[in-house]
Protein backbone atom coordinates (compact mmCIF):
# COMPACT_ATOMS: atom_id res chain seq x y z
CA UNK A 1 0.00 0.00 0.00
CA UNK A 2 2.85 2.16 0.79
CA UNK A 3 4.09 1.98 -3.01
CA UNK A 4 0.56 3.06 -3.97
CA UNK A 5 0.28 5.62 -2.10
CA UNK A 6 3.67 7.45 -3.23
CA UNK A 7 2.06 6.85 -6.57
CA UNK A 8 -0.98 8.23 -5.41
CA UNK A 9 0.88 11.23 -4.41
CA UNK A 10 2.97 11.65 -7.18
CA UNK A 11 -0.19 12.04 -9.25
CA UNK A 12 -1.56 14.61 -7.29
CA UNK A 13 1.49 16.21 -6.25
CA UNK A 14 2.87 16.50 -10.13
CA UNK A 15 -0.41 17.73 -11.30
CA UNK A 16 -0.12 20.56 -9.06
CA UNK A 17 3.47 21.48 -9.97
CA UNK A 18 2.44 21.42 -14.09
CA UNK A 19 -0.77 23.65 -12.75
CA UNK A 20 1.75 25.87 -10.75
CA UNK A 21 4.25 26.12 -13.64
CA UNK A 22 1.90 26.64 -16.07
CA UNK A 23 -0.10 29.57 -14.03
CA UNK A 24 1.50 32.61 -15.63
CA UNK A 25 1.69 31.33 -18.91
CA UNK A 26 -1.92 30.29 -19.42
CA UNK A 27 -3.35 32.03 -22.70
CA UNK A 28 -0.42 33.12 -23.89
CA UNK A 29 1.23 32.43 -26.87
CA UNK A 30 4.45 30.57 -27.20
CA UNK A 31 5.81 33.56 -28.49
CA UNK A 32 4.43 35.91 -26.00
CA UNK A 33 5.87 33.67 -23.06
CA UNK A 34 9.49 34.06 -24.72
CA UNK A 35 9.21 37.66 -24.70
CA UNK A 36 7.67 37.86 -20.77
CA UNK A 37 9.91 35.16 -19.33
CA UNK A 38 11.92 33.71 -22.08
CA UNK A 39 11.90 29.86 -21.68
CA UNK A 40 10.30 28.80 -18.84
CA UNK A 41 12.26 26.54 -16.55
CA UNK A 42 11.25 27.09 -13.05
CA UNK A 43 8.27 28.85 -10.61
CA UNK A 44 7.63 32.43 -12.22
CA UNK A 45 5.57 35.40 -11.39
CA UNK A 46 2.51 36.21 -14.24
CA UNK A 47 2.74 39.69 -15.86
CA UNK A 48 1.28 42.49 -14.20
CA UNK A 49 -1.70 42.48 -16.78
CA UNK A 50 -1.71 38.74 -16.94
CA UNK A 51 -5.76 38.45 -17.43
CA UNK A 52 -6.11 36.18 -15.62
CA UNK A 53 -3.28 34.66 -12.89
CA UNK A 54 -2.27 38.79 -12.11
CA UNK A 55 -1.06 39.09 -8.34
CA UNK A 56 -0.67 35.34 -7.82
CA UNK A 57 3.00 34.54 -6.49
CA UNK A 58 5.12 32.60 -8.46
CA UNK A 59 4.40 29.13 -7.77
CA UNK A 60 0.50 29.57 -6.80
CA UNK A 61 -1.76 26.61 -7.96
CA UNK A 62 -5.25 27.17 -9.76
CA UNK A 63 -8.51 25.93 -10.34
CA UNK A 64 -7.07 22.65 -11.93
CA UNK A 65 -5.64 21.15 -8.49
CA UNK A 66 -8.02 22.49 -6.17
CA UNK A 67 -10.81 21.47 -8.18
CA UNK A 68 -8.95 17.94 -8.57
CA UNK A 69 -8.54 18.00 -4.84
CA UNK A 70 -12.02 18.68 -4.55
CA UNK A 71 -12.88 15.89 -6.49
CA UNK A 72 -11.17 13.68 -4.42
CA UNK A 73 -12.96 14.47 -1.44
CA UNK A 74 -16.22 13.59 -2.94
CA UNK A 75 -15.41 10.49 -4.02
CA UNK A 76 -13.88 9.85 -0.66
CA UNK A 77 -17.49 10.89 1.02
CA UNK A 78 -19.83 9.73 -1.52
CA UNK A 79 -18.39 6.19 -0.47
CA UNK A 80 -19.01 3.97 -3.35
CA UNK A 81 -21.90 5.90 -5.47
CA UNK A 82 -21.42 9.34 -6.36
CA UNK A 83 -23.54 12.84 -4.92
CA UNK A 84 -23.91 14.92 -7.11
CA UNK A 85 -25.63 17.36 -4.52
CA UNK A 86 -22.72 17.30 -2.96
CA UNK A 87 -20.69 17.74 -5.58
CA UNK A 88 -22.43 20.57 -7.85
CA UNK A 89 -22.60 22.60 -4.03
CA UNK A 90 -18.82 21.30 -3.68
CA UNK A 91 -18.24 23.56 -6.50
CA UNK A 92 -20.37 26.65 -6.05
CA UNK A 93 -18.72 26.67 -2.77
CA UNK A 94 -15.06 27.01 -4.23
CA UNK A 95 -16.44 29.44 -6.90
CA UNK A 96 -17.69 31.71 -4.36
CA UNK A 97 -14.42 31.05 -2.26
CA UNK A 98 -11.97 31.93 -5.20
CA UNK A 99 -13.99 35.04 -5.81
CA UNK A 100 -13.31 36.06 -2.25
CA UNK A 101 -10.08 35.64 -2.45
CA UNK A 102 -9.92 37.89 -5.70
CA UNK A 103 -9.11 35.05 -8.36
CA UNK A 104 -9.89 35.62 -11.84
CA UNK A 105 -9.63 31.99 -12.69
CA UNK A 106 -13.07 30.49 -11.79
CA UNK A 107 -15.08 27.72 -13.16
CA UNK A 108 -14.97 26.90 -17.14
CA UNK A 109 -17.51 27.17 -19.13
CA UNK A 110 -19.00 23.74 -19.61
CA UNK A 111 -19.12 23.30 -15.86
CA UNK A 112 -20.25 27.04 -15.72
CA UNK A 113 -22.81 26.40 -18.16
CA UNK A 114 -23.93 23.38 -16.53
CA UNK A 115 -24.20 25.21 -12.47
CA UNK A 116 -26.54 27.36 -13.94
CA UNK A 117 -28.47 24.82 -15.55
CA UNK A 118 -28.85 23.16 -12.56
CA UNK A 119 -29.49 26.32 -10.57
CA UNK A 120 -32.32 27.00 -12.89
CA UNK A 121 -33.73 23.23 -12.14
CA UNK A 122 -32.26 21.60 -15.07
CA UNK A 123 -31.69 17.79 -13.29
CA UNK A 124 -28.25 17.08 -12.91
CA UNK A 125 -28.00 14.44 -15.61
CA UNK A 126 -28.85 16.96 -18.38
CA UNK A 127 -27.36 19.82 -17.22
CA UNK A 128 -23.87 18.57 -18.68
CA UNK A 129 -25.23 17.62 -21.58
CA UNK A 130 -23.47 19.95 -24.01
CA UNK A 131 -20.14 19.84 -21.51
CA UNK A 132 -17.47 19.47 -24.07
CA UNK A 133 -14.31 20.96 -22.53
CA UNK A 134 -11.28 19.62 -20.74
CA UNK A 135 -12.65 20.75 -17.33
CA UNK A 136 -13.21 16.85 -16.42
CA UNK A 137 -10.18 15.48 -17.80
CA UNK A 138 -8.21 18.18 -15.39
CA UNK A 139 -9.19 17.30 -12.03
CA UNK A 140 -10.44 13.32 -12.82
CA UNK A 141 -7.20 12.26 -11.76
CA UNK A 142 -8.23 11.07 -8.01
CA UNK A 143 -10.97 8.75 -10.19
CA UNK A 144 -7.42 7.39 -11.30
CA UNK A 145 -6.39 6.67 -7.98
CA UNK A 146 -9.35 5.03 -6.36
CA UNK A 147 -10.56 2.92 -8.73
CA UNK A 148 -8.10 -0.47 -10.22
CA UNK A 149 -7.49 -0.56 -13.60
CA UNK A 150 -9.52 -3.51 -13.92
CA UNK A 151 -11.99 -4.23 -14.82
CA UNK A 152 -11.52 -1.19 -17.35
CA UNK A 153 -15.64 -0.80 -18.05
CA UNK A 154 -15.87 -0.06 -13.69
CA UNK A 155 -13.03 2.72 -14.04
CA UNK A 156 -14.87 4.25 -16.93
CA UNK A 157 -18.41 4.10 -15.44
CA UNK A 158 -17.00 6.17 -12.32
CA UNK A 159 -15.72 8.44 -15.22
CA UNK A 160 -18.81 9.04 -16.37
CA UNK A 161 -20.28 9.24 -13.18
CA UNK A 162 -18.47 11.62 -11.69
CA UNK A 163 -18.90 13.74 -15.53
CA UNK A 164 -22.62 13.44 -15.30
CA UNK A 165 -23.56 16.97 -13.85
CA UNK A 166 -21.03 18.86 -15.90
CA UNK A 167 -19.16 17.14 -18.61
CA UNK A 168 -21.65 14.32 -19.47
CA UNK A 169 -20.92 14.28 -23.44
CA UNK A 170 -18.87 11.47 -25.22
CA UNK A 171 -15.87 13.76 -25.90
CA UNK A 172 -15.45 14.72 -22.31
CA UNK A 173 -15.62 11.36 -20.66
CA UNK A 174 -13.71 9.91 -23.41
CA UNK A 175 -11.07 12.50 -22.62
CA UNK A 176 -11.36 12.13 -18.69
CA UNK A 177 -11.57 8.30 -19.11
CA UNK A 178 -7.85 8.17 -21.18
CA UNK A 179 -6.33 10.59 -17.80
CA UNK A 180 -8.21 8.40 -15.27
CA UNK A 181 -7.20 5.50 -16.69
CA UNK A 182 -3.31 6.41 -17.09
CA UNK A 183 -3.29 7.45 -13.64
CA UNK A 184 -4.81 4.36 -12.61
CA UNK A 185 -2.03 2.20 -14.14
CA UNK A 186 0.90 4.39 -13.19
CA UNK A 187 -0.34 3.59 -9.48
CA UNK A 188 -0.68 0.14 -9.80
CA UNK A 189 2.59 0.10 -10.70
CA UNK A 190 2.69 0.66 -14.69
CA UNK A 191 5.49 2.74 -16.59
CA UNK A 192 4.51 6.32 -18.30
CA UNK A 193 4.22 4.12 -21.83
CA UNK A 194 2.04 1.14 -20.42
CA UNK A 195 0.23 4.08 -18.99
CA UNK A 196 -0.51 5.91 -22.42
CA UNK A 197 -1.22 2.76 -23.74
CA UNK A 198 -4.35 1.95 -21.34
CA UNK A 199 -5.11 5.56 -21.79
CA UNK A 200 -6.39 5.04 -25.96
CA UNK A 201 -8.08 1.91 -25.01
CA UNK A 202 -10.07 3.44 -22.02
CA UNK A 203 -11.15 6.59 -24.48
CA UNK A 204 -12.19 4.24 -26.76
CA UNK A 205 -14.93 3.34 -24.21
CA UNK A 206 -15.74 6.55 -22.54
CA UNK A 207 -16.52 7.56 -26.36
CA UNK A 208 -19.42 5.25 -25.91
CA UNK A 209 -20.82 6.98 -23.13
CA UNK A 210 -22.57 10.15 -22.33
CA UNK A 211 -24.79 12.49 -25.09
CA UNK A 212 -22.94 12.08 -28.68
CA UNK A 213 -21.32 15.40 -29.47
CA UNK A 214 -19.14 16.22 -32.70
CA UNK A 215 -15.39 16.51 -32.93
CA UNK A 216 -12.21 14.52 -33.33
CA UNK A 217 -12.47 10.76 -31.61
CA UNK A 218 -9.91 11.50 -29.00
CA UNK A 219 -8.68 7.95 -28.53
CA UNK A 220 -7.32 8.48 -32.31
CA UNK A 221 -6.09 11.60 -31.64
CA UNK A 222 -4.26 10.36 -28.29
CA UNK A 223 -2.86 7.64 -30.45
CA UNK A 224 -1.77 10.39 -33.40
CA UNK A 225 -0.24 12.80 -31.41
CA UNK A 226 2.24 10.03 -29.55
CA UNK A 227 3.21 9.29 -32.88
CA UNK A 228 3.91 12.67 -34.26
CA UNK A 229 6.34 13.96 -31.70
CA UNK A 230 8.00 10.54 -31.11
CA UNK A 231 11.68 10.97 -31.22
CA UNK A 232 11.30 14.26 -31.76
CA UNK A 233 13.76 17.12 -29.94
CA UNK A 234 12.09 19.06 -27.31
CA UNK A 235 11.75 22.54 -29.58
CA UNK A 236 10.27 20.50 -32.25
CA UNK A 237 7.99 18.24 -30.14
CA UNK A 238 6.47 21.82 -28.77
CA UNK A 239 6.15 23.20 -32.46
CA UNK A 240 4.22 19.81 -33.44
CA UNK A 241 2.01 20.53 -30.80
CA UNK A 242 1.50 23.92 -31.06
CA UNK A 243 0.75 24.22 -34.70
CA UNK A 244 -1.08 20.40 -35.04
CA UNK A 245 -2.06 19.16 -31.94
CA UNK A 246 -3.76 22.33 -30.73
CA UNK A 247 -3.25 23.57 -27.18
CA UNK A 248 -6.66 24.93 -26.41
CA UNK A 249 -9.48 24.10 -23.92
CA UNK A 250 -11.26 21.43 -26.15
CA UNK A 251 -10.95 18.55 -24.99
CA UNK A 252 -9.69 16.83 -28.18
CA UNK A 253 -6.87 19.78 -28.30
CA UNK A 254 -5.90 19.89 -24.72
CA UNK A 255 -5.55 16.08 -23.68
CA UNK A 256 -4.10 14.90 -26.87
CA UNK A 257 -1.44 17.38 -26.19
CA UNK A 258 -1.15 16.30 -22.53
CA UNK A 259 -0.17 12.69 -24.20
CA UNK A 260 2.22 14.26 -26.61
CA UNK A 261 3.90 15.96 -23.89
CA UNK A 262 4.35 13.08 -21.40
CA UNK A 263 6.03 11.34 -24.67
CA UNK A 264 8.56 14.22 -25.64
CA UNK A 265 9.04 14.55 -21.74
CA UNK A 266 10.08 10.04 -21.73
CA UNK A 267 7.75 10.06 -18.78
CA UNK A 268 9.74 12.79 -16.59
CA UNK A 269 6.86 14.82 -14.44
CA UNK A 270 9.11 17.92 -14.07
CA UNK A 271 10.03 17.92 -17.70
CA UNK A 272 6.69 17.02 -18.76
CA UNK A 273 5.64 20.53 -16.56
CA UNK A 274 8.51 22.55 -18.27
CA UNK A 275 7.19 21.33 -21.28
CA UNK A 276 4.28 22.24 -21.18
CA UNK A 277 4.27 26.08 -19.74
CA UNK A 278 6.36 26.67 -22.83
CA UNK A 279 3.44 25.65 -25.15
CA UNK A 280 1.05 28.21 -24.96
CA UNK A 281 -2.87 28.14 -24.37
CA UNK A 282 -4.11 26.12 -22.07
CA UNK A 283 -0.91 25.88 -20.46
CA UNK A 284 -1.96 25.06 -16.89
CA UNK A 285 -4.46 22.21 -17.60
CA UNK A 286 -2.25 20.69 -19.99
CA UNK A 287 0.50 20.77 -17.51
CA UNK A 288 -1.33 19.73 -14.40
CA UNK A 289 -2.70 16.48 -16.71
CA UNK A 290 0.59 15.24 -18.26
CA UNK A 291 2.65 16.46 -14.82
CA UNK A 292 0.02 14.28 -13.23
CA UNK A 293 0.04 11.61 -15.32
CA UNK A 294 3.93 11.48 -15.11
CA UNK A 295 3.81 11.88 -11.41
CA UNK A 296 1.30 8.12 -10.82
CA UNK A 297 3.90 6.21 -13.06
CA UNK A 298 7.06 7.64 -11.40
CA UNK A 299 5.87 8.43 -7.74
CA UNK A 300 6.29 11.23 -5.36
CA UNK A 301 9.20 10.43 -4.60
CA UNK A 302 10.64 11.00 -7.72
CA UNK A 303 9.20 15.06 -7.43
CA UNK A 304 11.61 17.84 -7.13
CA UNK A 305 11.42 18.17 -3.54
CA UNK A 306 13.01 21.74 -3.91
CA UNK A 307 9.96 22.67 -6.06
CA UNK A 308 7.44 20.61 -3.72
CA UNK A 309 8.62 23.52 -1.01
CA UNK A 310 8.04 26.31 -2.94
CA UNK A 311 4.10 25.49 -4.05
CA UNK A 312 1.60 27.98 -2.65
CA UNK A 313 -1.79 27.03 -1.92
CA UNK A 314 -1.18 22.92 -1.38
CA UNK A 315 -1.32 21.84 1.95
CA UNK A 316 1.18 18.41 1.76
CA UNK A 317 0.29 16.71 4.68
CA UNK A 318 -3.49 17.08 3.28
CA UNK A 319 -2.83 15.94 0.10
CA UNK A 320 -1.13 12.57 1.39
CA UNK A 321 -4.45 12.10 4.04
CA UNK A 322 -6.66 12.79 0.48
CA UNK A 323 -4.13 9.61 -1.52
CA UNK A 324 -4.50 7.50 1.23
CA UNK A 325 -8.20 7.60 2.04
CA UNK A 326 -8.32 6.80 -1.92
CA UNK A 327 -5.76 4.15 -2.16
CA UNK A 328 -7.55 2.69 0.66
CA UNK A 329 -10.81 2.83 -1.29
CA UNK A 330 -8.90 1.38 -4.31
CA UNK A 331 -7.54 -1.62 -2.36
CA UNK A 332 -11.15 -2.60 -0.83
CA UNK A 333 -12.28 -2.24 -4.62
CA UNK A 334 -9.36 -4.47 -5.99
CA UNK A 335 -9.71 -7.30 -3.91
CA UNK A 336 -7.26 -6.08 -0.57
CA UNK A 337 -4.28 -5.43 -2.87
CA UNK A 338 -4.23 -6.73 -6.62
CA UNK A 339 -2.39 -3.79 -7.53
CA UNK A 340 1.11 -4.44 -8.36
CA UNK A 341 1.94 -1.48 -6.58
CA UNK A 342 0.38 -2.05 -3.29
Amino acid sequence: MAAAIDRAMGALVGGALGDALGMPTQLLSPARIAELYGPVEGFVAPAADHPVSKGLAAGTVTDDTEQALLLGRILVASGDGFDHTRWVKALLDWEREVKARGSYDLLGPSTKRAIDAINDGVPAEEAGRSGDTNGAAMRIAPVGIMMPPEPLDALVAKVAETCRATHNTSIAIAAAAAVAAAVSCGVAGGDWRAASDRAVVAARQGAERGHWTTGGDIAARIDWARGLVRGKAVTDGIRLIVDLVGTGVASQESVPAAFAVLEIAGGDPWQAAVISANLGGDTDTIGAIAAGMAGACAGFRRLPREYIARLKGLDIAQVRGLAADLVAARMAKSGSGKDAAA
